[in-house]
């Protein structure tokens, strides 16, 4: 996402002429399907299609290669000095690039698409991939299929074709199964965490989750922590007014959310407005709630136990169905100290999480919560960190 932001600026500063989309992949290859190279008149660039070894060869030829309209050049990383394909450097792999002139209707709906995605515009792309004497052409479609650019030259068969290859792949870019010659894209909205908690260790999280291109919500009720100035790469910056009020943060499924407010009685409460379900009589307003997809919670296993089984037993759920949601303690089990290595490991999951990579996790399961309940421990923890609370708060 970070490398789409950096190619629609380029874009939008004029410093554009041939852009070059990764759209088949053989073997062993650095880039997916669907990985971008803008490339500038000057030779600027923003963006890969590999490791670093055919870009050089892309920006010295792309040009040339596009002086009679949009082509898809193969080109094999193999290490093969006889083969017929240019150029085997080692990487074990074929891919076949795409490389269009800025200056067309298709390219330049496509670029849109991508700026308008970074504010949350979601959309698909289909390409018909230029072969013979046939041109590139290009669909672009809203969520609901709405047809918001088309070639002049597609037939309502060719748009229905495009609409039902959204339903036919779930991948973020491939070849349409139905037909080869069709490269589907979809240019999702970056990933959106919430960070609740404005404290010092929130800062790693927000800078690590930035130069993955997320966009970051940080929210606290202590509004002498929740300021922008603390946090420049953030999106937003909120002082709830009270410490159950996430209702302007507009929360869905896709999102992610990091509790780590160090206070066990916001945790609580925010912990129980996350998990609750909206009433069926908001579903008509215009502001959404949704569980969010993601919840991690910052904190010891005892800690986490015991906040847990007070959010099932306020909510009437079971414990089962609330550790179903929460991740706790919040990150992968990484290693390292310290408030980076800990951002690390809660970025980690989290992206891990939203690539459908997420095999396993630290989360709680009844069983464990049961333990740690029937040890004591938990009390024993609650008390302690109540009193520390109360000394933090007497501080200030």
């Amino acid at each position: 996402m970070a490398e789409r932001k950096r190619i629609v600026e380029q874009w939008r500063r004029g410093a554009a002429s041939v852009l070059v989309t990764l759209v088949r992949a053989e073997g062993s290859s650095y880039r997916r399907p669907g990985a971008h190279l803008l490339i500038g008149a000057d030779g600027e660039c923003a963006g890969s299609i590999s490791g670093g070894c055919l870009e050089a060869e892309i920006v010295r030829k792309a040009a040339w290669m596009v002086r009679n309209g949009a082509v898809v050049e193969r080109y094999s990383t193999l290490f093969d000095d006889t083969a017929d394909i240019p150029y085997g450097l080692g990487c074990g792999g074929i891919v076949d690039l795409l490389l269009e002139p800025t200056d067309t209707p298709e390219c330049r709906a496509l670029l849109a698409a991508m700026q308008a995605s970074l504010t949350g515009e979601e959309s698909h792309i289909a390409t018909w991939l230029p072969q013979g004497n046939a041109q590139l052409r290009r669909a672009v479609l809203a969520p609901d299929r709405s047809v918001v650019f088309a070639s002049e030259t597609l037939s309502a068969k060719d748009l229905d074709t495009a609409r039902a290859s959204i339903s036919s792949t779930n991948m973020a870019a491939e070849a349409f199964p139905g037909d080869p010659q069709i490269f589907m894209e979809h240019l999702a909205a970056p990933q959106r965490l919430i960070v609740l908690g404005a404290g010092e260790d929130a800062k790693p999280v927000v800078t690590l989750a930035s130069l993955l291109g997320w966009r970051v919500v940080v929210a606290d009720g202590r509004s002498q922590l929740a300021r922008a100035d603390r946090f420049p790469e953030a999106q937003h910056v909120l002082a709830l007014s009270a410490p159950s009020s996430l209702a302007g943060l507009s929360l869905h499924a896709k999102d992610a959310v990091v509790l780590m407010t160090h206070s066990y009685e916001q945790d609580r409460t925010l912990l129980i407005e996350l998990l609750s379900s909206p009433p069926r009589s908001m579903s008509s307003l215009a502001e959404t709630r949704e569980i969010p997809g993601h919840v991690g919670l910052l904190g010891a296993s005892h800690r986490s136990s015991l906040l847990i089984s007070e959010a099932a037993a306020s909510l009437g759920i079971t414990i089962a169905e609330c550790c179903a949601h929460v991740c706790a303690p919040v990150g992968l089990d990484l290693g390292g100290d310290g408030a980076e290595a800990i951002a690390l490991a809660v970025i980690a999951e989290v992206q891990a999480h939203i690539q459908g990579r997420l095999a396993f996790s630290r989360k709680l399961t009844p069983d464990r919560i049961g333990e740690h309940i029937a040890q004591g421990g938990a009390s024993r923890y609650l008390h302690a960190h109540c009193a520390l609370d109360q000394v933090d708060v007497a501080a200030k």
